[in-house]
């Protein structure tokens, strides 16, 4: 079974409403990356060029969910998109949803485009999250009516469902998951976008079936957050090479000091049973670039394993960059995700361009590359790297749902071929 797609429905003077990612970065009322509307643009001129009325969805930042903030309006990402299509998009009321969003919606013509305004203004949007924190996982009765509330104002502006917001794509919002249901409920398609369908043929290729050999390279703060993603992995991987802040508390595992590093000391001993479930196929650093003081010590390198009780680690050393160069060269397919230390500093931002430079080359060579979104994209996307990827995924937290093998609503009520 396959998903269908915006490519295999009949969209000419239907409202199509479409869930987009445009939770860009935006700086006095411009966007400063429009990446994510650009990976975007495939779908949406496949709608405008079919003749369909384009109704876009989207968040943008962490508004309160009380309605309007003009700082986290939508205005600056329908401006690029109008820049982007060469033609005018509609922004819409700043109640999003309702009789206004309704009246305008009803007036376009086969090709226009309206952007509704940002989806977080309406509680209802991230209700399901709410369950989630419940431990008997149910709403009350007033959540549970902003909800159905928000889906049902929804589903009167889409006669057709696209979902090309992969970025959002392991979370059960309304507008990810309800409104696609309410849309089928009364006899209308609901589809992936372009976007969602290349995400998926890439994650699901990397990971279902990959050249070989298959290295996974993680990194980033907390090794408790990708537990079960290296647990999943170590059934696929032929190698992971771990960095970032995450590897000293597997360094601590296996009985190494790690100074004033920063440690989970509660899972040092989950730690344990990983790396001898794990074998040689976890590869850890073997020195550091380390400082005496977070924001204010100068780098310095320790050439052993062991950190010094006086210094933290803050990325990997030059043995470890060889080590994981060399590794990543020969292998065929290469999934990334997480820095390899503090890489927003540029004194520890090695170790993050070294791996970038390394999986590019592998990638010229011939080796499928998947960057996991979040801060690797980012990275390689500053190197500008990212043309010589194979996919840099638009999702962090999404890619790493896809690859640990949970569930994700949002995709699983798409059509099926």
């Amino acid at each position: 079974m396959a998903t269908k797609t915006v490519a295999d429905i009949n969209v000419s003077g239907k409202k199509v409403l479409m869930r987009v990612d445009f939770n860009v970065p935006i700086k006095d009322g411009q966007v400063t990356n429009d990446r994510r509307i650009a990976q975007a643009l495939p779908s949406i001129q496949k709608v405008i060029a079919g003749g369909g009325k384009l109704v876009l969805v989207t968040h943008l930042g962490r508004p309160s969910g009380k309605g309007y903030e003009a700082e986290s309006s939508a205005k600056p990402a329908a401006d690029r998109l109008a820049q982007l299509l060469n033609k005018p998009v509609t922004l819409g009321p700043k109640e999003v949803v309702g009789p206004a969003a309704e009246k305008l919606v009803n007036a376009m013509k086969n090709g226009d485009v309206v952007l509704l305004e940002n989806i977080r203004f309406c509680a209802g949007e991230t209700m399901p999250d709410n369950a989630k924190k419940n431990p008997d996982k149910k709403l009350t009765s007033e959540q549970q009516k902003q909800l159905d509330d928000l889906v049902a104002e929804l589903a009167k502006l889409g006669d057709v469902y696209v979902n090309d917001a992969f970025g959002t794509c392991h979370r059960k919002h309304a507008s990810m998951y309800g409104a696609a249901k309410a849309i089928q409920a009364k006899g209308g398609p609901a589809v992936a976008g372009f976007l969602v369908e290349k995400e998926i043929k890439y994650l699901n290729e990397a990971v279902k079936n990959p050249a070989r050999p298959f290295a996974a390279i993680l990194g980033g703060a907390k090794v408790s957050d990708k537990i079960k993603l290296i647990s999943a992995l170590l059934e696929k991987v032929d190698k992971i090479l771990i960095g970032g802040a995450m590897a000293y508390t597997l360094l601590k595992a296996k009985g190494k000091t790690i100074g004033k590093s920063l440690v989970e000391a509660d899972q040092v001993e989950e730690m344990k049973a990983l790396l001898a479930k794990a074998g040689d196929k976890i590869v850890l650093p073997v020195d550091h670039t380390a400082t005496d003081d977070f924001k204010a010590g100068k780098p310095q390198v320790v050439a052993d394993v062991n950190i010094p009780d006086n210094l933290l680690g803050m990325d990997i050393g030059p043995k470890t960059i060889k080590l994981f160069s060399d590794i990543i060269a020969a292998s065929k397919t290469v999934v990334w995700n997480g820095p390899m230390g503090v890489f927003e500093n540029p004194a520890y931002a090695a170790g993050t361009k070294a791996v970038a430079e390394a999986v590019a080359k592998a990638t010229d060579q011939g080796a499928i590359s998947v960057i996991g979104g979040g801060d690797s994209a980012a990275a390689v996307e500053e190197m500008g790297l990212d043309s010589r990827m194979t996919h840099v995924s638009t999702g962090g937290g999404a890619s790493l749902t896809y690859l640990e093998g949970k569930s994700m609503p949002p995709l699983e009520v798409l059509d099926q071929k």
